[in-house]
């Protein structure tokens, strides 16, 4: 079965492509066939003025274009396609919605921030962790944070926050807002020891990357911090340059490694596991699931 999934996030636009299958034994094997990402920066536009502009609808209709020209490539039986945070906030994110159904008959979900933390819990990554270990699941978007805390493989609280890095480069994110997302943390795991934390997002993805780290090996936080001091002392272009980092990559990567930094720090988690998951593999999950149920 090849499904398809498409997050539409407020600093790019992701198509991800999986043939899933199934065995006798009950296990599930998904594969992916294609990632794709657009970089769109929708939340710039709708985090300063309240809407997205007509040159970026158009691009996102075109966009979605595209990606249905490569469902159909691939023979795409369903997909499932959302947006977060940046739609959320767009006062015209139900007319896009509208044109993009009228247009390629994608149908886009703009979802809640609860319901983006249910989609990346379906990632179910933290079961392949040690059961008896505290884990805080971190996810850094353009336009919110979602917090996620497992512990004895039960979860303790999901949350989601309006702290995300487009939000922070614009200057739209309040010292209350901070405040909160601190108590929340600071409140659920004062009786834990040792937690580690699981992140996602492209730019934990991107600092692991650099990191040279051997797979399914964990950052710690000294290192975290050293880069984000090493990469905020420098402009755009010189972390462009000496990274080798795209502009809409090189801009966000210095809000993303303060948010991840400061949940560790108030979490005191000294490890951050990086799992190349995100919301669109938790979407796949989803789809899949709803798929065999009406099978069944």
């Amino acid at each position: 079965m090849i499904l398809a999934a498409i997050d539409i996030g407020s600093n790019a636009a992701r198509l991800l492509i999986t043939e899933v299958k199934n065995y006798k034994d009950g296990t599930v094997d998904y594969t992916k066939l294609n990632l794709l990402r657009i970089p769109l920066r929708l939340g710039f536009d709708v985090f300063q003025t309240g809407t997205i502009p007509p040159a970026k609808v158009k691009k996102l209709v075109d966009t979605m274009k595209a990606y249905k020209l490569l469902l159909e490539i691939y023979n795409v039986e369903a997909i499932k396609a959302c947006a977060t945070s940046a739609m959320r906030d767009a006062s015209n994110g139900p007319d896009i919605v509208r044109e993009v159904k009228e247009t390629t008959g994608i149908e886009i979900n703009i979802i809640s921030g609860s319901e983006e933390a249910n989609i990346i819990y379906e990632t179910h990554i933290a079961e392949n962790m040690n059961s008896g270990q505290s884990y805080l699941y971190i996810d850094v978007g353009g336009g919110s944070t979602e917090l996620t805390m497992f512990s004895d493989n039960h979860i303790v609280f999901k949350e989601s926050f309006n702290i995300g890095t487009v939000r922070m480069l614009s200057n739209k994110v309040s010292d209350t807002q901070w405040e909160h997302m601190k108590w929340v943390v600071k409140n659920y795991t004062k009786d834990m020891n040792n937690i580690k934390a699981i992140g996602s997002g492209g730019n934990i993805n991107k600092v692991f990357s650099i990191s040279k780290r051997k797979e399914g090996r964990p950052l710690n936080l000294d290192l975290l911090k050293d880069y984000y001091k090493e990469l905020s002392s420098s402009t755009v272009e010189e972390r462009m340059h000496l990274y080798n980092l795209r502009e809409d990559r090189a801009d966000v990567i210095v809000p993303a490694l303060q948010i991840y930094t400061t949940v560790m720090r108030w979490a005191n988690a000294d490890e951050i596991f990086v799992p190349k998951i995100g919301l669109a593999d938790g979407l796949i999950k989803v789809l899949y699931a709803e798929r065999t149920a009406t099978a069944g």
